[in-house]
């Protein structure tokens, strides 16, 4: 699925043996083209899948006193199911419960690939060996089961939280473990591994636990994560903060230590054609710092290429200062080291644009890595409000390949690069200067076996027996949610109010049962409203003997929770924004098997476009709600039927399972293969210097924008760097070499800050100026030409510039060129394709030039052209035979 071309119909999704077919044909494809395929795959994600318990002596939890140990982050409620358990002296490790598609995703790949899952610790659960148990360590909280109290809805909102109890358990974070705990917690960890695929030989899953120090997990997580990013990705703007607008600066610095502690660990255990998928946005940095830990940098407009020739991935020259959270020298560099390494950058661009060059090529290197956004992606106008959004987004082109849940994220995200950076867009994807990155989605779905499995236990029956006993003769509306802004609980119970309002017919005869859980950053104000509501309904609508609204702020065992979903009439699920919810994939395999009621779903879900069939609804629109509420209830059996039909064909064609297929063959597709720069071969040095050292004469072309400077909004600030200008000048005092800068820029621009450089050669404007090595004027090389034509395209680029926002005319002696980089890029683009159709009707046989959000018109031709006719009209006029000749830059 590729989100650059227009979304797709609708229609049968391809099926998991399929899928996997398709995996092995790219996989035997890419190996006979020579690309390494190790057949192992590297998740690198926030959390393990497992609980973790320490069990330590009693005395000695007694001595750490709370110096150490804190209470533990608010749990997710899930329907807990730890199947598989590890148990020794000193370590109990359960399975979480906690993201089940993704694991149940992930496990899936484990019969066609090994699999290393590189994780977050996560709080590890402190037990004194007295009172250890061998059980799971429950995450239900302290609430009384639904099962006990219908009727006793949780009422509690408005009062503060008790203090935790006494002997409330406490967590320990794994950057606190010692170098002995460490080991042995990997060993448990492989213990657990064993155990998970001693059920089914042929999962094969490594767990590599990541350690960080409290103060970074929590800066990362409940900081810059939970804070900053998750409320920017659901379009809140930090503006239903339970505290103050957040600071990013320390939580950043959290995050980024965080990221890059991850690409460590990743590296510590890759090995060549390991494919690498980095999951949601607690990691967004990851894909890029992946690729500079296994010894990969970045050369703009080529991409991606080996920093060293030494053959190890991790580079040998740096080290990573933590205090300073960043990699420094290990030694300053000599001059020599200095043009050593401009000149791989230059090697690097001459193996992109001189083919004739093969002899000094490098074995390409493929570090291959996808990243999969579980979250949605917000427009460009939100996204932008981010302080750190360059160094987001350039974390995630890291990647080969980034893919969404649905084609708006998808299109969003592409958006986001070229309005926020000035990257430019692919048929299928992006392109920052030089570094292509696929872009894609794939809704991912629900494990199906694991939920039927769930749904048709024993205990599930005699739960719907109970419910509908005690709401005998009344349709039941059904919805849970966490207690948090963007699931929409507090809109949902605004349009059931407006339901009973403008329907007053349904009065007596239907309640709503929600049920909500704590989320990780509580809102006071926010159950405070949502009590005051249900109170407020519950007053004007209700009476002594019915109650419409009944809130249970708790957990559900896991036959409570199906049992009700089974029994529904309706379920709303009103979310204001959310990417996967599996409450609606949940509710549909329930009413399978019983009255296939109707689902009413907000269409700002990831899961919207997979349900066409169910009520849509906009929940911002309480009116618009309360009649597709009862349109819902007031449906024929017939129309239930279908619907239904339809919404469990998307649940079954859309599984956790198929999901990961899905993405292991699109980062297939865009690894290997030519579209993509990430495959630029770095130019082997050593046999490149070599080459250089051999050659009596040589003659060097520069091209400036791009290659010695990089591309920028303001022209102007293309200014070279000292260690630029320090290596030019070497090359050019060297009598061996005739050196010269290729460049747009008139001649001023080049005499301004290459001028000193008396052994350098310029060309400005693209040829129509040069000034050869060790003289002190420019040749007018248009002088004979008639340049009459400038008038006429200066007429129409202020046309178009006056029509265009941000644009500007750049006018040189033998060119003119019309810059819109500052123009908003849609609306840019659009009027340069206009513009461009008039000039090429108006000016033939001169041809304009599209550049970097440019549109030049000059003598001569194409760019290209006059680079190579540049190049022979300056070896023919040397005195001297040259041994070869090269060049840099586009």
């Amino acid at each position: 699925m590729d989100s650059m071309h227009p979304d797709p119909t609708p229609g049968i999704p391809p099926s998991l043996p399929d899928l996997k077919a398709q995996v092995a044909r790219l996989e035997a494809s890419h190996k006979e083209k020579g690309l390494p395929l190790s057949g192992r795959i590297i998740h690198v994600m926030h959390h393990l899948p497992v609980e973790i318990v320490r069990v330590v002596p009693a005395d000695a939890l007694e001595a750490a006193g709370s110096g150490v140990l804190s209470p533990p982050m608010t749990p997710e409620f899930k329907p807990e199911d730890a199947e598989t358990t590890v148990e020794s002296a000193k370590w109990r490790i359960h399975a979480r419960t906690a993201h089940p598609a993704l694991v149940s995703g992930i496990k899936s790949l484990s019969d066609t690939h090994d699999q290393v899952l590189v994780a977050w610790t996560g709080e590890v659960l402190i037990q004194p060996d007295s009172t250890a148990s061998s059980q799971a360590p429950s995450n239900k909280g302290t609430f009384p089961s639904i099962a006990s109290s219908l009727a006793a809805p949780f009422s509690g909102a408005t009062e503060a939280p008790p203090p935790p109890p006494q002997d409330a358990p406490l967590m320990v974070f794994g950057g606190e473990f010692n170098d002995t705990d460490r080991k042995e917690l990997k060993s448990e960890l492989d213990r657990f591994s064993q155990a998970e695929s001693g059920k089914d030989k042929s999962e094969k899953l490594q767990y590599i636990p990541v350690f960080l120090p409290p103060d970074v997990s929590k800066g990362h997580y409940e900081g810059f994560c939970k804070k900053t990013l998750w409320p920017l990705f659901h379009y809140l703007l930090w503006l239903d903060s339970t505290a103050t607008v957040p600071s990013p600066d320390p939580s950043w610095l959290a995050y980024e230590k965080t990221n890059q502690t991850f690409a460590h660990a990743v590296a510590e255990v890759y090995r060549p054609g390991d494919l690498i998928i980095c999951h949601d946005y607690h990691l967004l940095l990851a894909p890029k710092m992946i690729r500079e830990a296994l010894g990969q940098v970045f050369h703009p407009n080529v991409g991606w290429g080996t920093a060293h020739p030494s053959p190890s991935h991790l580079q040998a020259n740096k080290k990573f200062d933590w205090d300073k959270n960043e990699e420094t020298p290990l030694a300053d560099k000599s001059k020599s080291e200095k043009l050593g390494g401009f000149l791989n950058n230059v090697g690097t661009a001459l193996g992109q644009h001189l083919g004739a060059l093969e002899h000094f090529h490098g074995q390409p290197t493929e570090i291959m890595i996808g990243m999969f956004m579980h979250t949605p992606w917000p427009s460009s106008e939100i996204f932008r409000c981010l302080p750190k959004r360059k160094e987001i987004l350039d974390g995630m082109l890291g990647a080969n390949l980034v893919s969404f849940q649905t084609y708006s994220y998808s299109r969003h995200f592409v958006s986001t690069c070229i309005r926020v950076c000035g990257y430019e867009s692919t048929p299928g994807g992006v392109d920052a200067n030089g570094q292509v990155t696929a872009v894609g989605y794939c809704p991912i779905g629900i494990d199906i076996k694991r939920v039927i499995h769930d749904r048709d236990q024993a205990g599930v029956i005699p739960k719907m027996q109970a419910l509908r006993a005690l709401y005998k003769d009344k349709k039941i509306i059904v919805g849970r949610e966490k207690l948090d802004v963007a699931k929409g609980v507090y809109n949902k119970l605004q349009a059931f109010e407006k339901f009973l309002q403008v329907y007053p017919e349904w009065r007596n005869k239907v309640v709503l049962i929600q049920v909500t859980t704590p989320a990780l950053s509580e809102s006071p104000k926010l159950e405070r409203m949502t009590a005051e509501l249900v109170s407020q309904i519950n007053g004007t609508y209700g009476s002594l003997d019915f109650t419409p609204v009944h809130h249970y702020h708790q957990a559900l065992e896991k036959d409570e929770y199906f049992g009700l979903l089974s029994v529904a009439d309706l379920a709303l699920i009103t979310s204001l924004r959310d990417g996967m919810n599996t409450t609606s994939m949940e509710f549909i395999l329930c009413q399978d098997k019983t009255a296939k009621s109707p689902l009413v779903l907000s269409e700002f879900m990831g899961t919207a476009p997979s349900f066409a069939s169910a009520l849509q609804i906009n929940p911002h629109d309480l009116l618009g709600v309360a009649h597709a509420i009862n349109k819902g209830l007031s449906m024929g059996e017939q129309e239930k039927v279908e619907r239904h039909a339809n919404l469990l064909e998307g649940v079954l064609g859309h599984t956790s399972h198929t999901w990961a297929a899905t993405i292991l063959k699109q980062l297939l597709e865009n690894v290997g293969g030519e579209h993509t720069a990430h495959q630029t071969p770095a130019l082997d040095l050593s046999k490149f210097v070599d080459g250089y050292k051999k050659a009596k004469k040589r003659l060097l072309l520069f091209d400036y924008d791009g290659t010695l400077t990089p591309i920028v909004k303001v022209p102007a600030h293309a200014v070279p760097t000292e260690q630029t200008r320090d290596a030019i000048a070497t090359l050019a005092e060297d009598p061996k070499n005739v050196v010269y800068l290729i460049s747009g820029r008139d001649g001023d621009f080049l005499e301004e800050h290459w001028g000193h450089l008396k052994r350098l050669g310029m060309s400005a404007e693209h040829g129509s100026f040069v000034k050869r090595p060790g003289e002190d004027e420019f040749i007018n090389m248009t002088e004979s030409l008639d340049m009459s034509w400038m008038s006429e395209v200066e007429e129409i680029f202020k046309y178009y510039t006056e029509r265009t926002t941000g644009s500007t005319i750049e006018v040189k002696k033998a060119s003119i060129t019309w810059h819109y980089r500052n123009s908003d890029p849609d609306f840019g683009d659009f009027q340069c394709k206009q513009c461009l159709d008039l000039l090429e009707s108006s000016l033939a046989p001169r041809r304009p030039i599209e550049g970097e959000s440019s549109l030049a018109c000059e003598e001569g031709g194409t760019n290209q052209t006059i680079k190579s006719w540049l190049a022979k009209r300056i070896s023919r006029s040397d005195p001297w035979r040259l041994t070869r000749v090269k060049s840099s830059g586009g």
